[in-house]
């Protein structure tokens, strides 16, 4: 509750790491955040992190940086920058977000989740033969939309293997061939690790404090 980012089912903190907000993932609003409701997070943990982050900063010596620590970054760019692919990263985008509404929406299943994992390797293909049509080196918005568009893929990876390993429906994760929440299997926290060979899931249980789970009546 620090808002200290965590990198396995132990809660082992990324020393120094810290995030807020959406991106952050802290739990707060259970299996579906309502709309406008991210601002009590944002307020809360936006404070928690500035505070601990400033603490840290004080207890703690500098890290030695590596003598090219963008060296990574900078490969990445010039992969791009320097793509002789001729896919459209609008094309691949506009694939990406009209397959993942129709097999791995708020409704799923089986099938169409599985379709859509068989897809995704097509859709990351394609992402390796994109083409940033601005070569320009400067607010180059084109290469922020590849950019982007690579992390919704892996985003889109782990969302899928995570529901599709689900075998329950809960808050806006609802399968239509297991409509019943399953507490004793499937109440606790999903973990999606990318890996050379695919998205890795592991799992860490659900702290439950002051307010049991209930089923949901409406």
């Amino acid at each position: 509750l620090e808002a200290r980012v965590v990198i396995d089912e132990k809660n082992t903190p990324l020393p120094g790491f810290y995030a807020a907000g959406e991106c952050a993932c802290v739990s707060v609003h259970g299996a579906n955040r309502l709309g406008t409701n991210s601002l009590v997070d944002i307020l809360v943990f936006g404070r928690r992190a500035g505070r601990h982050a400033a603490r840290f900063v004080k207890e703690n010596e500098w890290v030695p940086l590596p003598l090219r620590p963008d060296e990574r970054a900078e490969a990445l760019l010039a992969q791009l920058m320097n793509s002789s692919g001729q896919e459209r990263a609008a094309d691949i985008r506009d694939t990406l977000q009209s397959e993942m509404m129709d097999k791995a929406g708020v409704f799923r299943e089986a099938k169409g989740l599985t379709e859509m994992r068989s897809r995704l390797e097509a859709i990351q293909e394609r992402y390796r033969r994109v083409k940033v049509e601005d070569r320009g080196r400067k607010y180059n918005t084109d290469l922020l939309e590849v950019i982007e568009l690579g992390g919704l893929i892996d985003l889109a990876e782990a969302l899928v293997s995570s529901a599709l390993a689900r075998q329950e429906s809960r808050g806006a994760h609802s399968r239509e061939d297991f409509p019943k929440r399953d507490d004793p299997n499937w109440l606790k926290h999903t973990l999606a690790y990318k890996t050379p060979q695919g998205i890795e899931l592991k799992y860490k249980p659900v702290t439950v404090t002051k307010f049991e789970p209930k089923e949901r009546k409406y």
